[in-house]
């Protein structure tokens, strides 16, 4: 079976369309203003309107209150709700119960002890996802979509109770190695299928979708 591939950051009904083609599984919204791929509640719910009923559609938040939420998710049909930011375990497992949708809650790796941090989180949420940890000399750092990677050994050497994607600085070029080394099912990419940051690449994204199904 091959490897399943989230699209993350979308925002125009063309690049929804490129990604299901493609065969991603996975279309992310970014409800982050500081984010140059940030869109409305209205944008997002024109484009989920679009996405075809196999693949699954994920809201991107970074510590989001109740109230966003409340908002997002009755305007747009979402299946999965990705927390991006410092959420404690406890926030994890309110929101979960709160909105009965899937929550995927993401890690920021750069060393053993952030793996660590990951299990803590495993019991309360559904799916895991681990990114690229930025440098504090990084400035305008973002909590995701850096462009950055980090040592993909390890996860690899977990053995996780959720399904879990592996993110940070991939494309086209080493989304092979990367499924290789640490063993992902599901990758994730963002800014590796941009011409810059925000637009996305159709031809990147189809790309990275072709390298990603072609690995064993």
């Amino acid at each position: 079976m091959p490897v399943a591939v989230k699209i993350c950051g979308l925002s125009t009904p063309e690049t929804v369309r490129v990604a299901a083609e493609a065969g991603a599984a996975y279309v992310g919204f970014v409800f982050f203003p500081p984010s140059p791929r940030h869109i409305s509640t209205e944008q997002a719910a024109a484009l989920a309107a679009g996405v075809p009923g196999r693949m699954r559609k994920v809201g991107v938040f970074v510590d989001p209150t109740d109230a966003l939420l409340d908002e997002t998710i009755a305007r747009v049909d979402l299946d999965i709700l990705q927390l991006h930011g410092q959420e404690t375990p406890a926030r994890v497992r309110d929101i979960r119960a709160r909105y009965g949708r899937d929550v995927m809650k993401a890690i920021a790796v750069a060393e053993p002890a952030d793996i660590e941090t990951a299990k803590s989180y495993e019991s309360v949420s559904d799916l895991l996802l681990f990114d690229a940890k930025a440098p504090k000399t990084l400035e305008n750092a973002l909590p995701g979509g850096n462009g950055l990677v980090f040592d993909w050994q390890l996860i690899r050497q977990e053995n996780w109770s959720r399904p879990w994607m592996l993110s940070g600085g991939l494309d086209s070029d080493n989304v092979a190695e990367a499924i290789t080394t640490s063993g992902a099912k599901i990758v994730d990419v963002s800014s590796g299928v941009e011409s810059r940051p925000g637009q996305k690449d159709v031809g990147k994204i189809q790309d990275f979708i072709r390298a990603a199904h072609t690995t064993r």
